[in-house]
C-alpha cells in the first residue's frame, strides 16, 4: 500500500504523516473495468489514454503524482468495481475528485488538442459521479462528426495555494535553453483556459530566474519554489525525453503536485544564430507589392545583383560576401534587403571592426575608385538613361517581335535593369543632392494634374505623359493605380497602351521632346517631353519603364504559350525562357496556386527555416505592440475582422475579449486569432501555436477598435495589431 505523501517524496520534509491518507488498492480489487494509475498497464496510451499513461509514467519514476484510477477506452460498463474505486479514492464520497479526459489522441507529440475535450471538477457523490463520467465520455464526439477514443481518468480534488504551468523550454520565444513559468493563485484551470493572465517568470535550465513579468500584486511564488519547479521541469524532461508542458500546483503545505505532462508541440519559430537582419527599407519604394515567382525573378534578382555591384565597387563589403549573399530578396513574396550590407545599422562589433585591417584596405582601394566615378558618373548615367530610350524607340511592339526576339528582349531587360540599378544606387551614393532639385515622382504628379486637367482619362494618359508611371508599382497581374484615383473606376493604366507608348515614343521624347512616327505602330502626335532630371532620378524612371516593357513582353509570351497572366506569373524565370526556346512547360504548372496574401513586412526581421519571418524585437526580451498586446503564436497574416457570428470571411481574424476554450473548434479555419485577454500559455494559445495560426492577447478594446470587416494585419511575435489597407 502507499500514501500520497509516501509517493511524493518532494515537500514531505520529514514531518509526520496526515492520518487517513488515501491507500491505492491493486487493479485486480477492481477488476478489468478499472486501472489503478500505480498499474503497468496504465502506462499504455491506447488503453488508459496519453495523458493518465504520461501520469502513470510520471508517477513511476517518482514524480509527485496524485493518485488515482482509469475508465479504460472501451471498457465494458462494470458498477460494482466502479462503484468501488470510487468508494475508496473519495472516502464514501467524503471526498471531492476531479473527473478527467484521456484520450490517445491528446497529449501526444504531434498534437495537445489542449481543452478539446471535458474535465469536471469538485465532483461530489456517486450520481454526480456518473454524471460527470458521461460528460466526459460525451465530450469524444468531434465537431467534425468522427468520436476519438475516451479513457475517463478520476483523481482526487486538490485545492492548490498556487497554480500553472510550467514549460521545460520557452515556447512563446523559441527558445531550448529556457524555462517558462506562469502562475496564479488558486488552481491552474484559470490560467489556461485563458480567464487569467498569470505571472511570468523566464527560468534558466539550472533554475535561475531571467526575467519576471508581474502584476502590481507580485508573484504567487518564491525563488525556492522556482527552483523546485526547474528541477520538476528537468526530471520530465528525463522521463520523457523532452521538455514537457506541465500543469502544477502547490498545496497548503507546500507540497509541489504534477497535474499533467504532455511534450510541448509547438516551438515559436526561431532564427538560427547569425541569421541576417532583412528589411523592406528602400527597397519597398520600388517594389511595394506581393509579387509571384516569375515577378521576383524580373525585378528583385536584377535589383540585387546591381546593388551588388554598386557595394562592391564602393567597397562597403567583401567581394566573396557580395557574390554568395544576395543584398536584396523575398519573404512571403514581398522585397526585403540585407540591412547590413546596405549600411542601415552598425556592425555588430566596433571594436573589432577596428582591429580589422580588411575593410581599411578594401576602402583605400574604393575610394581611388570612387574618386574617379564621382566625376564620370554623371556622363554615364546621361549615356545610359540615352542607351534605354535608344533601345525603347527601336523596338517593334512585342506582338511584331519573332518568338526568338522576344526571348532576347526579355533578357535584355534584365541585363539592363542591373545596370540601371547599379548606377542609380551610386548616383545616391556619389552626387551630391541639388537643393530643390525635380524628381521623377515629382514630374509625374505634374504631368497627371495637367492631363487630368485637359481631359484625359486615367486609362490613358501614360500614353500621353509616360512619366507617369514614377508613381505606380509594376505588375504582370493588375494595371496601374493612379495617386487620387485608388478603387475609382477609369482610375487603372492600361499596360498594352503603356508598352505602346514606351516602345514608341520614350526615345524622342528624351531626346527632343516630339514623337515621331514609329514604321510599326500609328503615327502619334506631338507630346510634352521627359522633363529634365538629376542622374538619380532619370535613372530611376527608366527603372520603371523597363519594368512596364517587361510587362509587355510577358503579357505576349503568355498569349503564344497558351497561358493567361495569372499562371505565366507562377512561372520561374528560367522555365519561361525555356518554354519560349520550345521546351514544354513544367508539368505541374496547372496545379501551382498563388501563394497567400501576407502583410507588409517588418521594418527588420529574421528569417527562421522555413522562411518564416521573426519581426526584431525592440524593447529587451519582449515581445509587445504599443497598447501591451503580446504575441503568443509565431506568424503573420492579413485578413478580415470577424466576431465569430455570421458569414465567416474567407480570411477571418477572429478578435474576442477571452480566448475561451469553447472557440477551439475554430481555429483550424481562421487566418489569426486577437483577444483582448488571455495568457500566453492558455489552451488555446497552445492551439494557435500547433496551427501556426498568428495569435495575440491583451490587446487593448479590440473588439471595439476593430469591427467586424475591418482588414487588419496581426504580428504573432511582436503582438503587433494594426489596420491594414494596402495592396
Amino acid at each position: 500500500m502507499t500514501t500520497i505523501d509516501e509517493r511524493h517524496g518532494d515537500g514531505a520534509r520529514g514531518r509526520e504523516e496526515p492520518r487517513g491518507e488515501v491507500v491505492l488498492s491493486p487493479v485486480e480489487a477492481y477488476g478489468p473495468a478499472v486501472v489503478a494509475l500505480e498499474q503497468p498497464t496504465a502506462a499504455l496510451p491506447r488503453l488508459t489514454g496519453s495523458k493518465a499513461a504520461n501520469l502513470a509514467r510520471a508517477a513511476r519514476a517518482g514524480l509527485p503524482v496524485l493518485p488515482g484510477f482509469v475508465i479504460p477506452s472501451r471498457a465494458g460498463d462494470d458498477p460494482a468495481a466502479l462503484r468501488e474505486a470510487w468508494q475508496r479514492l473519495s472516502y464514501g464520497g467524503t471526498r471531492p475528485l476531479v473527473v478527467r479526459s484521456s484520450s490517445p489522441q491528446e497529449d501526444t507529440e504531434e498534437s495537445s488538442l489542449a481543452g478539446q475535450f471535458d474535465s469536471v471538477l469538485d465532483v461530489r457523490g456517486w450520481r454526480d459521479f456518473r454524471t460527470a463520467v458521461q460528460t466526459v465520455l460525451d465530450s469524444a464526439h468531434r465537431p467534425d462528426g468522427s468520436t476519438a477514443p475516451m479513457a475517463v481518468l478520476v483523481q482526487p480534488m486538490l485545492t492548490a495555494r498556487v497554480g500553472g504551468v510550467v514549460f521545460g523550454a520557452d515556447p512563446v520565444e523559441g527558445r531550448a535553453d529556457r524555462m517558462l513559468v506562469s502562475a496564479v493563485r488558486g488552481g491552474p484551470d484559470s490560467l489556461v483556459s485563458g480567464a487569467q493572465t498569470g505571472t511570468n517568470h523566464w527560468l534558466s535550465r539550472s533554475g535561475r530566474v531571467r526575467r519576471t513579468q508581474a502584476p502590481e500584486a507580485g508573484s504567487p511564488l518564491t525563488r525556492t519554489e522556482l527552483f523546485r519547479l526547474a528541477r520538476l521541469a528537468r526530471q520530465a524532461r528525463q522521463v520523457f525525453g523532452g521538455p514537457q508542458d506541465i500543469e502544477f500546483g502547490f498545496d497548503e503545505d507546500g507540497r509541489l503536485w504534477l497535474f499533467q505532462s504532455r511534450p510541448i508541440t509547438a516551438m515559436a519559430a526561431r532564427p538560427a544564430r547569425g541569421a541576417r537582419l532583412l528589411g523592406p527599407g528602400p527597397v519597398a519604394e520600388t517594389l511595394p507589392s506581393q509579387l509571384e515567382p516569375l515577378e521576383e525573378d524580373l525585378w528583385v534578382a536584377p535589383m540585387s545583383r546591381g546593388l551588388a555591384a554598386a557595394l562592391d565597387i564602393g567597397g562597403s563589403a567583401p567581394r566573396r560576401l557580395l557574390r554568395t549573399t544576395p543584398v536584396v530578396t523575398t519573404a512571403g513574396g514581398r522585397a526585403a534587403a540585407d540591412l547590413r550590407l546596405l549600411g542601415a545599422i552598425p556592425p555588430r562589433h566596433r571594436w573589432l571592426a577596428l582591429l580589422n585591417p580588411a575593410p581599411g584596405a578594401r576602402k583605400l582601394g574604393a575610394a581611388w575608385r570612387l574618386g574617379r566615378l564621382t566625376s564620370a558618373l554623371p556622363g554615364l548615367a546621361t549615356d545610359l538613361t540615352a542607351d534605354v530610350d535608344r533601345h525603347l524607340t527601336e523596338l517593334p511592339p512585342p506582338a511584331a517581335l519573332p518568338t526568338p526576339d522576344l526571348t532576347a528582349e526579355l533578357r535584355w531587360t534584365r541585363a539592363v535593369l542591373v545596370s540601371l540599378h547599379a548606377q542609380e544606387a551610386l548616383s545616391g551614393a556619389l552626387l551630391p543632392e541639388q537643393a530643390k532639385a525635380r524628381t521623377a515622382a515629382g514630374a509625374a504628379l505634374t504631368a497627371l494634374a495637367a492631363a487630368r486637367a485637359r481631359g484625359v482619362p486615367d486609362d490613358r494618359v501614360a500614353a500621353t505623359d509616360p512619366v507617369v508611371l514614377a508613381v505606380t508599382a509594376p505588375s504582370l497581374r493588375a494595371n496601374g493605380r493612379l495617386p487620387g484615383q485608388v478603387g475609382a473606376a477609369g482610375s487603372g493604366i492600361n499596360a498594352y497602351t503603356t508598352a505602346d507608348s514606351l516602345v514608341a515614343t520614350n526615345g524622342q521624347q528624351a531626346s527632343n521632346g516630339h514623337t515621331e512616327t514609329n514604321s510599326h505602330s500609328a503615327p502619334r502626335t506631338t507630346r510634352p517631353a521627359t522633363p529634365h532630371l538629376p542622374p538619380r532620378e532619370a535613372l530611376r524612371l527608366r527603372i520603371r519603364w523597363v519594368q512596364e516593357l517587361q510587362v509587355r513582353l510577358v503579357r505576349e509570351a503568355a498569349r503564344r504559350l497558351g497561358l493567361d497572366v495569372e499562371r505565366v506569373g507562377l512561372l520561374r524565370w528560367p522555365e519561361l525562357t525555356a518554354a519560349l526556346d520550345g521546351a514544354a512547360l513544367p508539368a505541374d504548372l496547372h496545379d501551382r496556386v498563388p501563394q497567400a496574401q501576407s502583410p507588409p513586412l517588418p521594418d527588420a526581421f529574421r528569417l527562421a527555416d522555413g522562411g518564416v519571418v521573426v519581426a526584431e524585437r525592440s524593447g529587451r526580451g519582449r515581445r509587445r505592440g504599443e497598447d501591451g498586446a503580446r504575441g503568443v503564436s509565431a506568424g503573420r497574416a492579413v485578413g478580415t475582422v470577424w466576431d465569430g457570428t455570421g458569414t465567416r470571411p474567407p480570411d477571418a481574424v477572429l478578435v474576442v475579449r477571452t480566448l475561451d476554450p469553447a472557440l477551439a473548434p475554430l481555429l483550424p479555419r481562421l487566418t489569426g486569432l486577437v483577444a483582448q485577454t488571455g495568457s500566453p500559455l492558455s489552451h488555446l494559445a497552445v492551439l494557435a501555436r500547433e496551427l501556426g495560426l498568428p495569435a495575440v492577447v491583451g490587446a487593448t478594446d479590440a473588439v471595439r477598435r476593430f469591427p467586424p470587416g475591418t482588414r487588419l494585419t496581426v504580428d504573432g511575435t511582436t503582438g503587433g495589431v494594426d489596420t491594414w489597407e494596402g495592396p
